[in-house]
């Protein structure tokens, strides 16, 4: 794996969590410039970024994700923020791929937190941070209105990246009442099964785009 962020602080410290979770961490850089320069060399399995770095500290962690996916297409992303800014997650999820993820730096204190985003990223999940769903809940215009009430609950857990037996436990369901209501979002989301599209990540996207 690999860190970027301008904050010696903190990017030793997830330096330090990440090992200690077993992870090796290959490379450690105070902007996207450099992490962008070692990466085809070091072919990283998971990149961590700042959104905002050097040198004018607005979208270059997000700008160096989306290269580095087009030239790494199998390097995971995690973005990690200190606010909710939905606009870069959405960005980032634009492409309808796995393997990223969208967290604030809140959520880097908790070990438990960090690690199993980590790991479900680098599984090819997707992991959007619970407050930018919950920002997105209380939006007005809603085109996903057509959902039921159990079916936003169910698409609003497949944005924070759970898995189909996550959200039966999480809502005390059967896992074939969640396959249910996944097969009824797809459809009134339009997302036919090609064989090729990431439909879980191309239904957040739809969320993201309310």
């Amino acid at each position: 794996m690999v860190v970027a962020d301008d904050s010696v602080l903190l990017r030793e410290g997830l330096v330090r969590v990440l090992e200690e979770a077993g992870h090796e961490v290959v490379g450690a850089y105070g902007d996207a410039d450099a992490l962008l320069a070692a990466a085809p060399a070091l072919e990283p399995d998971l990149a961590v970024l700042d959104v905002r770095m050097p040198p004018t500290f607005r979208d270059e962690g997000v700008r160096a994700a989306i290269r580095l996916r087009r030239e790494l297409p199998r390097t995971g992303i995690l973005l990690l923020s200190q606010y909710v800014e939905v606009a870069y997650a959405q960005e980032l999820l634009g492409a309808g791929s796995g393997g990223v993820g969208y967290l604030l730096k809140d959520r880097v204190a908790s070990l438990d937190d960090l690690t199993d985003a980590v790991d479900r990223i680098a599984a090819g999940g997707t992991v959007l941070d619970p407050e930018v769903v919950a920002q997105l809940i209380g939006r007005r215009h809603d085109p996903l209105a057509s959902l039921t009430p159990r079916e936003r609950e169910v698409l609003q857990l497949m944005a924070e990246g759970r898995s189909n037996a996550a959200i039966a436990r999480t809502l005390f369901i059967g896992i074939g009442a969640v396959e249910k209501n996944v097969t009824a979002i797809f459809a009134k989301l339009g997302l036919e099964d090609s064989g090729t599209d990431h439909r879980r990540v191309l239904a957040v996207v739809a969320w993201l785009q309310r």
